[in-house]
Formats: structure tokens, sequence, C-alpha cells
């Protein structure tokens, strides 16, 4: 029975991580994008910013399950939980810089033209972006594997 509870503060202990991770990326697109994503996505309801936000979380979830699978976890559980903070924050930076990337060879401002919501349909870069977050998370995990 013990082992049942221990097993169950593991699992809280990693997700604590996976949300500050989470958190992190949710925050780092925040900055790479002209306006606040709060506001944009759950006020306005710009479905360009939504698809580029869930294909950022679903990849930065992408890169916490690796990062988890990946721990320094039989090293002990602090140093499971430090590799995996560290793991996946670098998944962060490198989406964040991806992000970056695109939005210098692509025109335009790529921050901008993803919030883009014309007649509610939003901009075909909007796809491409979150595709991008999806893609960058899978070649991160796999790093990682």
């Amino acid at each position: 029975m013990a082992e049942i509870f221990e097993s169950a503060g593991i699992t809280i202990a990693y997700g604590l991580v996976g949300f500050i991770v989470m958190a992190a990326g949710f925050a780092a697109l925040d900055l790479v994008t002209p306006r606040k994503l709060i506001e944009v996505v759950w006020k306005e309801r710009n479905k360009g910013a939504s698809i580029v936000l869930s294909g950022q979380m679903l990849g930065v979830g992408l890169v916490i399950s690796q990062a988890i699978r990946s721990s320094e976890f039989q090293d002990g559980l602090m140093w499971g939980l430090t590799s995996t903070l560290v793991y996946g924050l670098a998944g962060v930076l490198v989406m964040t810089l991806v992000f970056a990337v695109v939005g210098i060879i692509t025109p335009g401002r790529m921050g901008a033209t993803v919030m883009e919501d014309v007649e509610n349909r939003p901009h075909p870069a909007a796809w491409v972006q979150g595709t991008m977050y999806i893609g960058t998370a899978l070649m991160v995990s796999a790093a990682l594997s």
C-alpha cells in the first residue's frame, strides 16, 4: 500500500514540473506575440492564436513526456525532477527559437500574422506555426531518447 502512495507522490511531483515547463512555454509564446494571449485567445476567441498556442502546448507536452522517460530518476527523485525540468526548458527554448527564425525568414511579423483572424478565419500561417511547434517537439524528444 505504501508503494501506491509513493508512486502517486512521484506522479504529482513530475506533474508539477511539467506544469512549470508548460507555464514557461506559455510565457515564452506570449513574449514573441504582439498581444497578450489570455486576451486574444480567451476573450477575443482568436482562432489563429488558439491554433498556435495549441500546437505549442501539445509540443511542450511531448517534450515533457520524453523528458520524464529520459530523466535521471535512478540517481534519485530530486535529480530526476531536475533533469526533467532542464530538458523541458531546453525544449521550450528550442521551440521559441524556431518560432523566431520562422518569423525572420517569412514575410511580415510572424507573431502578428498568426493572430490575423479575418472574417473568423485564421491565417494559414497559424497552422504552419502550430505544426512547427509539434515537429520541433518531436525532434527534441528524439534527442532526449
